[in-house]
């Protein structure tokens, strides 16, 4: 599969992306702190980035690699079948992923930023 341009930051998901940037939670803000103005290696991140009809939650473009924080409701079935399809899709298009719950990131932020990415392809 090559690389399509069209696939990430569609118009129609620009205000849910804006809306969630603005009303982000604790863990996300705490991630963001030590993500932006290329402070990981100086690694470019964006936050709320959309590849195709999937919003991340932090995207980074020149290392493919998108960022998953889940809170609880994440262990529900619904929501473990949402999450397979969204990873599906982003491995199908060559995007690395890492996933971590809310509460690693707030208890242990040194180590999630030491997680290798998930390999799948």
């Amino acid at each position: 599969m090559t690389y399509s341009p069209s696939l990430f930051n569609k118009t129609p998901l620009k205000s849910k992306r804006r809306r969630l940037r603005k009303d982000s939670i604790d863990a996300e803000k705490k991630l963001w702190s030590k993500l932006r103005a290329r402070q990981l290696n100086g690694f470019k991140f964006y936050r709320q980035f959309s590849a195709g009809p999937f919003i991340v939650d932090f995207y980074c473009s020149s290392c493919r690699l998108a960022i998953e924080l889940d809170g609880g409701q994440h262990a529900e079935e619904n929501y473990i079948i949402y999450d397979k399809n969204r990873t599906d899709y982003l491995l199908r298009n060559k995007i690395y992923l890492l996933r971590f719950w809310n509460n690693d990131v707030l208890i242990n932020i040194d180590g999630v930023l030491k997680e290798p990415p998930l390999k799948i392809f």
